[in-house]
């Protein structure tokens, strides 16, 4: 039996959310306080919160025991997404990816052009799946973090939302 066929409950997401900050504490983290508030507010469980310093296995470390816990149906990772050479989240998460989703990166990109204009280039949000598990990374700014969720994340993971979402693909991404 595949990991997510033993959640039941597709309405409502396990989450985990995960700052990555070199600076950060749990009180200063606006940024994730914010995703939870916003993924509670849409009736989706906090299974976990972190913060991790900005390097690549640490990174790797709390995403993958994540990945492996059944309860956790969806990653959201905050900070770490930029062009200096502490960014690493990209690098730290997508060797971790089944599939990769580039949709979410490209149209992250696309809607934060309208608050921040041609400076979105910088951003290198990227979405995917690994072991039936949803991982989004997004910038760590707190209006970065609100654009992904209530433009892209509040509709793609609800269970409703048409014509499509990824809700509705739980199930079956352990298939072969």
């Amino acid at each position: 039996m595949g990991k997510r066929q033993e959640n039941s409950n597709l309405g409502s997401l396990g989450c985990c959310i995960l700052t990555v900050s070199d600076t950060r504490t749990i009180s200063e983290d606006t940024s994730g306080a914010l995703l939870c508030e916003l993924l509670e507010a849409d009736k989706h469980r906090l299974i976990d919160r972190k913060i991790v310093r900005d390097d690549i296995y640490l990174l790797r470390s709390v995403v993958s025991q994540w990945i492996a816990d059944p309860t956790v149906d969806t990653i959201i990772t905050t900070g770490g997404t930029g062009f200096t050479g502490r960014d690493s989240t990209p690098e730290a998460l997508t060797p971790l990816f089944d599939k990769y989703i580039p949709g979410f990166g490209e149209l992250f990109r696309q809607l934060s052009y309208d608050d921040i204009g041609t400076s979105t280039i910088q951003s290198r949000a990227v979405g995917g799946m690994a072991n039936a598990t949803l991982i989004f990374a997004l910038p760590g700014s707190t209006g970065a973090c609100r654009t992904g969720w209530e433009q892209i994340l509040t509709h793609q993971l609800n269970i409703n939302y048409r014509p499509c979402n990824f809700v509705e693909l739980i199930p079956r991404f352990n298939e072969t």
